[in-house]
């Protein structure tokens, strides 16, 4: 094995898709990532894409400046990565997406709760995806952030937290932990490809996608690369106020128009339980019924709520487990009960995934 800092070179500032850097991450995307025909003017917001067969011809295209350029490209069709992908991940049981459409309820820290119960059962074998391409926040809470990639023989090798415990993020690529990653979406894809094709994921139990807010490149793209290997379903993060459910809503339409199975319903920060007391106090009281009657009214299964413990906060931010620190905690119970659901959605036995305390 050798480390990434020899492939790639320290450089004052991140990668930047207006002014590539040589030697450095940019260079491995550009050696592996499909050529686009040079578009004169921005993709438009229904766009089929460049590369579609449809390019240049559906209705999206009447009157765009890229058509003819479009019509004219050659390289369509089907991505010929899609059957290397597939194998790469023959040996990962379940692939569980982590969607909310809302930034700021919790899917980072839930999905790095969730890797870390699945992993508290020593006979599971984890992984965690960072597709957060600009805001990278899955290795600061892993205790990994200062770890690089290693490069073998057969591939690009996960940061591992634990024995079995893998983590893959594009902040293991920065040259400093502050720079910021300007990218426009193509670029972001291209990375989020090489984190399909290119990692050596092994054999695993769980694979668990962090996603970024929205409906937008990173999604459509996870879910088009995972779509011949399959993908269990998305697990969806939402906190009880009406400004969070609306934009859920909006989620859950997406996952039924993408063709993804929806696996359930985390209400995040679900009261306040207080460390010395464990006393339970609604903070962020619903007005419409929170994260349970969304559910109901979507037909979506409802998973939980995991109330707000200021020392999952804590936990986050020394890269800790807040499952090994704070096993007592209501919190963590709640969170059991949710992972266990979630293994039962996927048709899995609950006390295979996580075995009852006691």
């Amino acid at each position: 094995m050798r480390c990434m800092d020899n492939l790639y070179t320290s450089s004052t500032m991140a990668p930047s898709l207006e002014e590539p850097i040589f030697e450095s991450v940019d260079d491995a995307l550009n050696a592996n990532t499909k050529s686009k025909p040079a578009l004169v003017a921005p993709e438009p917001e229904h766009c089929p894409g460049p590369e579609s067969e449809k390019a240049g011809k559906g209705d999206a295209c009447a009157g765009c400046p890229n058509q003819a350029i479009c019509a004219s490209n050659t390289a369509k069709g089907p991505d010929p990565d899609i059957p290397i992908i597939t194998e790469r991940l023959s040996g990962v049981k379940h692939k569980i997406l982590v969607l909310s459409g809302k930034g700021g309820v919790g899917k980072s820290t839930f999905t790095t709760m969730l890797a870390h119960a699945f992993a508290s059962n020593p006979d599971n074998v984890v992984g965690v995806m960072d597709t957060d391409i600009c805001g990278p926040s899955i290795p600061k809470m892993m205790g990994v952030e200062t770890e690089t990639i290693h490069v073998s023989s057969t591939g690009w090798e996960p940061v591992w937290v634990s024995e079995n415990l893998g983590v893959m993020s594009v902040q293991f690529m920065l040259p400093n932990r502050d720079d910021a990653v300007i990218w426009r979406g193509p670029k972001k894809n291209g990375l989020i490809k090489q984190f399909l094709k290119d990692v050596e994921w092994g054999e695993m139990d769980y694979l668990v996608v962090d996603t970024p807010p929205g409906t937008s490149d990173e999604h459509l793209s996870v879910n088009s690369f995972l779509k011949e290997s399959g993908v269990d379903g998305a697990v969806l993060v939402t906190t009880p106020q009406e400004v969070a459910l609306l934009d859920v809503r909006k989620e859950i339409d997406f996952c039924r128009k993408a063709g993804i199975p929806i696996l359930g319903l985390v209400e995040n920060m679900s009261g306040f339980v207080c460390p010395k007391c464990t006393h339970q106090s609604d903070i962020f009281r619903p007005t419409t019924g929170g994260g349970r009657q969304l559910a109901k009214e979507t037909g979506v299964p409802f998973l939980g709520a995991v109330p707000l413990d200021p020392r999952i906060g804590m936990s986050c931010d020394y890269g800790e487990s807040f499952f090994d620190n704070f096993g007592d905690s209501p919190a963590c119970k709640a969170l059991r009960d949710v992972v266990r659901r979630v293994g039962e959605e996927m048709g899995v036995r609950a006390d295979d995934v996580l075995p009852l305390e006691g």
